[in-house]
């Protein structure tokens, strides 16, 4: 029965993931001299998770915090990382934002070709020309109105412990004097199978929208108190150690 059924939910989500990429390439082309910033495209992704989170029987997910995401407002989102379900639950947020992810997720079929119909931005790592780039576009958007999401331990936890903040987006939130909006990620570790495709445990996971941090009276020094500020309002949120929550 679980292989049936995770053969099902494969099926769903790669259907769903080849519509929403139809849908944003025909809003791209019909749209182009209207959405230079991809807004109405980016919105695709909105009933896109949703309906991979309800139609997944393994998934629960609760969202807080929503009251703190001013809208009107532009952020440098920074959130833990334990899973490539993070990406799904972070459309919950309904807010407009560019993803910085690594190079090698564009090229995944329909899903990188979506990332670069959305005009995210592409990091390749150990690149310092591709570091400059990455940060030049990220401003860029920032003064566009559009907010950037960063995961600043710049890859998934694979010991159940949040890994060490990287300090670009702190130096680039301080630098564009836009505030940083933490968001704490918990139980969603099990929440795509690892090394395997059969789901076998219900996870339930939590997304935490915290209070904004405002940078606009920090100084360009100031990069490495504002990245410990928001890690230990993260770790606070999500607790010492990121357990995955698993309902057997």
């Amino acid at each position: 029965m679980k292989v049936l059924l995770s053969i099902a939910i494969w099926i769903e989500i790669s259907f769903l993931t080849i519509l929403v990429f139809i849908v944003d390439l025909f809003l791209t082309i019909v749209l182009l001299p209207f959405d230079k910033k991809r807004r109405i495209v980016h919105n695709q992704s909105f009933w896109w998770a949703d309906f991979i989170i309800r139609l997944n029987p393994y998934w629960r997910v609760e969202v807080k915090g929503i009251e703190n995401i001013d809208h009107r407002k532009t952020y440098v989102i920074t959130a833990n990382h334990q899973s490539l379900a993070d990406i799904i639950i972070m459309y919950k947020s309904r807010m407009q934002f560019k993803w910085v992810a690594k190079e090698s997720l564009f090229r995944i079929p329909f899903i990188g070709w979506c990332l670069s119909l959305g005009k995210h931005i592409q990091l390749t790592r150990g690149k310092y020309t591709s570091i400059k780039r990455t940060y030049r576009q990220a401003a860029a958007w920032l003064n566009k109105g559009i907010s950037v999401a960063f995961f600043p331990e710049g890859t998934r936890s694979h010991t159940g412990k949040m890994g060490k903040f990287q300090n670009g987006a702190f130096k680039l939130a301080i630098k564009e004097k836009f505030p940083v909006l933490p968001v704490a990620i918990n139980g969603t570790r099990n929440a795509i199978p690892k090394g395997r495709w059969i789901f076998r445990k219900k996870a339930f996971g939590t997304i935490e929208f915290l209070p904004a941090v405002e940078t606009k009276d920090l100084l360009p020094g100031d990069f490495g108190r504002l990245r410990d500020t928001v890690y230990s309002k993260i770790q606070n949120a999500v607790g010492d150690c990121l357990y995955p929550q698993v309902i057997q």
